[in-house]
């Protein structure tokens, strides 16, 4: 869902930069930092990197152990409401010069060694990752021309937009961590078929996408529907892989999203072959693929219905 989170955040904020005024290069690079800062509570999957080596050593399976491994630490500090209203301000603070930075610097130091004794080395750890790519989107922010008030804005959309992405891959983000208080249930499901629920997390991926497309696009001056070209048909022929594969779920889902994703390579079937270079061929090719993908999962959910 990582490309699901950087793309809502992008639409919410460049799409509200807009509304107040912000010109439209300035609008999409508040976006372009809100998809970032939307990325790093992810980094918490750095820790799943262990399971590389012991799926290695102890002859597991790879899938298994990563996910296994990375869910120790997964959707913990990184995406709880409160630590990260508290550490996108202070990634905001940074943006500043002076007392500010400071401050922010100050806090988000402060927030680690806090967690030593409050959450453990292992979530401290985290911690210190997360702090630090943080930074690294901050200052980068500014580096590029972005005000320090619009970094702060950038950052409280995309770390605070990123649980909500979560709610329905897998366990549900403890949002008020580390309180013991528990504002959803363990699992919120779109289905009680497996498979359908897996289908319906993936259309949801699909629309954040589908929307930042649509804003960046508007923001240009362009209509979306402008950009998908009639190729895009060609991946209704996805419904095969209901016989061919099988059903998949959020705990076996790599060959459906691989095989599915893979449909997109219809946006650079083309004769003649297109040129990436120009600005709009490359929307159409994008814009396209996605189309394509959309159909397939939409014409894949009709099969499995009706095999099922």
């Amino acid at each position: 869902m990582m490309v699901g989170h950087a793309a809502l955040a992008f639409a919410l904020a460049a799409w509200a930069a807009a509304i107040l005024g912000l010109s439209r290069e300035r609008a999409l690079a508040v976006g372009v930092a809100a998809g970032a800062f939307a990325a790093v509570p992810d980094v918490d999957m750095g820790y799943a990197v262990v399971g590389l080596a012991r799926a290695f050593q102890d002859g597991g399976s790879f899938p298994e152990v990563f996910w296994e491994t990375g869910n120790v630490v997964h959707r913990g500090v990184t995406h709880s409401l409160l630590v990260g209203g508290v550490t996108a301000t202070l990634f905001g603070l940074v943006a500043y010069r002076g007392r500010l930075r400071l401050a922010g610097v100050v806090g988000l130091c402060s927030l680690v060694v806090g967690a030593i004794p409050v959450l453990g080395w292992l979530e401290a750890t985290v911690m210190v990752i997360f702090v630090a790519a943080g930074l690294a989107v901050a200052l980068t922010s500014r580096w590029m021309g972005l005000s320090p008030r619009a970094t702060l804005a950038a950052a409280l959309v995309g770390v605070l937009s990123h649980p909500f992405g979560d709610m329905f891959t897998g366990t549900a983000p403890e949002l008020l961590y580390p309180l013991d208080v528990h504002l959803l249930p363990q699992r919120l499901l779109l289905s009680s078929d497996p498979t359908l629920h897996l289908l319906g997390t993936f259309g949801l991926e699909l629309t954040a996408i589908w929307l930042a497309a649509a804003v960046y696009l508007h923001l240009n001056g362009r209509h979306v529907l402008g950009y998908v070209h009639r190729r895009a048909v060609l991946g209704a022929g996805y419904v095969g892989a209901v016989l061919a594969l099988p059903p998949p779920t959020l705990s076996v889902s790599y060959h459906f999203v691989f095989s599915v994703l893979a449909v997109g390579l219809v946006g650079v079937v083309d004769l003649p072959v297109p040129d990436l270079r120009s600005p709009k061929s490359r929307r159409g090719v994008a814009v396209t693929g996605l189309a394509a993908v959309t159909i397939a999962w939409l014409t894949y959910i009709v099969g499995y219905l009706l095999v099922a």
